[in-house]
């Protein structure tokens, strides 16, 4: 017969025990990044649902570009990027790779799923919907917080007392706001984006002691970068959107291939200046990077939702005013954010800063002066690529100097 093993073999351990590790671990303490880490599987999953919210609310601001269209959309993008940003730190600084990590990102995904039901009209018909799940998301995220805070050292518990505190006026300001009138309501709302803005701001410049536990890790990098790609996204959805809702006639197509070749500028400008470089150490500099993704995603973000009532006017002998200053305002901001934020990252050597700088302001002011001028929608459109190939060529690949040559000679001999 048989004899049982031993109770403290691997073999006897119950369900429960063997449960236990991978659900009980809790987050890891203040100080404690896991440095040269890649990105998961299970934070990409966790961006999608971020597709599904920019989409809603660019989709929205397609159908009404303007100034009322572009404040709304700016105001609810910010809160959309602040829960990104929340939900993407905590997993960076805190998360495992174990089964509560998991199961907090995915009870953080079904409310953006429910989320993105209100986001379209959040600015009107389903603004207390919005708010009250917005509300519930935050929760959600300071239950979290509270978590480390509860596990961290008590010389760091300290830390965290400032995020805490930012989590929850949010969320008593959000839940306020959700019987509020609709202007009443967004104002609110872009108090609460200022805010967060605000707070972050001070917590990494406007403190004398130095940022003890913030790490721009490779992988915070790499997730900053991956939103971009994100909203750059939308320039493909408005262009496929404009065309499938049009006659779909050679015009139309042209501009909307040329309205994707603004994607592929911002793209190149973007990622060869800013991209997955790594920001500077000074506090200043790693703020600028940081805080320069929100408006450079909502700017992106934005170009996007133009794209459609750009195709949609592709007939018509000029781009209406309200189309024109969407994109040209959005590229513009786009490229002044490139300019600001390749000076907060590692640069090669040879590319002049101050020269990078202007080449960026001119390509700025001209974009904006394509948008007072208003042309076709597809000489628009064609003029815009223009201007975004001739940055790139002017910042990323600049003139070898006049003696390259003669010093190429003399290494060769």
């Amino acid at each position: 017969m048989a004899q049982p093993l031993p109770a403290g073999r691997p073999e006897h351990r119950s369900v429960k025990h063997r449960l236990r590790p991978w659900f009980g671990s809790g987050p890891r303490r203040h100080g404690e990044p896991l440095i040269g880490r890649s990105v998961s599987y299970l934070e990409l999953f966790y961006d999608l649902v971020f597709v599904v919210l920019v989409s809603q609310a660019a989709h929205t601001l397609a159908l009404h570009p303007g100034v009322r269209g572009t404040i709304e959309f700016a105001v609810v993008f910010g809160l959309i990027w602040i829960a990104w940003i929340n939900g993407t730190l905590y997993h960076e600084l805190h998360g495992r790779e174990d089964g509560r990590s998991r199961a907090y990102v995915f009870a953080q995904m079904v409310v953006l799923a429910v989320l993105a039901v209100f986001t379209g009209y959040s600015g009107t018909d389903d603004g207390t919907p919005f708010a009250l799940t917005y509300s519930l998301l935050l929760v959600l995220l300071t239950w979290q917080w509270y978590e480390v805070r509860r596990r961290d050292l008590p010389e760091h518990k300290a830390a965290s007392t400032p995020y805490l505190a930012g989590l929850l006026v949010t969320v008593a300001a959000m839940l306020a706001s959700a019987w509020l009138p609709d202007v009443a309501r967004l104002a609110v709302w872009g108090l609460v984006v200022a805010g967060w803005v605000g707070l972050g701001l001070f917590l990494f410049v406007g403190r004398s002691r130095p940022l003890t536990f913030f790490v721009a890790t490779e992988s915070l990098v790499e997730r900053m970068a991956l939103f971009i790609i994100i909203v750059l996204g939308e320039t493909v959805v408005g262009v496929v959107n404009g065309i499938a809702e049009t006659d779909r006639a050679p015009i139309t197509v042209i501009t909307g291939l040329l309205g994707l070749f603004i994607g592929f500028g911002i793209f190149w400008n973007y990622f060869d200046m800013v991209g997955t470089r790594e920001p500077r150490e000074e506090r200043g500099r790693i703020a600028v990077w940081f805080f320069g993704h929100l408006p450079q995603a909502g700017a992106i973000a934005a170009a996007g939702a133009a794209m459609i009532g750009l195709v949609a006017e592709a007939h018509e002998d000029r781009t209406s005013t309200a189309v024109a200053w969407t994109l040209a305002g959005s590229v513009a901001l786009s490229l002044l954010l490139i300019a600001a934020q390749s000076s907060a990252v590692h640069q090669r050597e040879s590319i002049d800063a101050v020269l990078r700088t202007r080449v960026y302001l001119a390509a700025a002011v001209g974009v904006l002066l394509l948008g007072i001028l208003a042309p076709a929608p597809w000489l628009l459109a064609l003029l815009m690529v223009l201007v975004l190939s001739l940055t790139w060529l002017a910042a990323f690949v600049p003139p070898e100097p006049a003696d390259s040559s003669a010093e190429d000679a003399r290494s060769s001999d």
